[in-house]
């Protein structure tokens, strides 16, 4: 007796494992790319001081290196969770800053308060300190759409605004690069519904046996 083996349940496991193996491959190559952002990163660890890209503020190859920046008066404040230079826990406080009549503006991290309701009097001024993005306000369902907005860079000042501890800097280590294991992830997803499918056929054709 022959094996027949159902087209419409094939094809239809035959795309799912092709599209998981694309998706796995398409991890890796994410991976090499995040592997190469980390090491043009961590070389700008050691460039020197450099002003902040007003043209172009969400320009990622400026990310962790020590940029400069005029202040020239404070439009908004955010506060959000954050860790001091000491390692103390607190609340950073982010400034929102305005560098012209016109453009993005400037977003500096002045600080760390320990306490919530920590305040400063900070107004602007010159500023200096490591880059990287800005708080990440946009809705999950944005990220996922990709309808969010490019995430400008943002200076961690050297010196905090007066009442606050200075924020811990910002290090390419703490950059996540999970892309491989997420490639592995997928891999074995295809794997395991091909066994699975396998096991389903074979019970078919050991039903058809008894029935045959």
């Amino acid at each position: 007796m022959s094996r027949r083996v159902p087209l419409v349940p094939t094809v239809l496991v035959g795309l799912a494992v092709a599209v998981m193996i694309a998706l796995g491959i398409w991890q890796i190559g994410r991976a090499h790319q995040k592997e190469a952002a980390l090491d043009a990163w961590r070389a700008n660890l050691h460039l020197p001081l450099t002003a902040y890209p007003r043209q172009n503020p969400t320009d990622q190859s400026y990310m962790f290196r020590r940029l400069a920046a005029q202040c020239l008066r404070v439009v908004d404040w955010q506060v959000i969770g954050g860790r001091a230079r000491s390692g103390e826990t607190g609340w950073r406080h982010i400034a929102y800053c305005a560098t012209g009549a016109e453009g993005p503006g400037l977003v500096v991290d002045m600080g760390v308060s320990v306490r919530p309701d920590g305040k400063t009097d900070w107004q602007g001024g010159p500023v200096t300190g490591r880059a990287t993005h800005e708080p990440d306000n946009s809705s999950l369902m944005a990220r996922v759409q990709g309808k969010a907005s490019p995430l400008r860079l943002m200076i961690v000042a050297d010196e905090p605004a007066p009442g606050l501890l200075a924020s811990a800097p910002p290090d390419p280590s703490s950059v996540p690069n999970n892309h491989r294991s997420y490639a592995v992830q997928w891999f074995l997803f295809a794997t395991i519904a091909l066994v699975i499918y396998a096991l389903a056929l074979r019970k078919r054709w050991r039903g058809e046996a008894r029935e045959g």
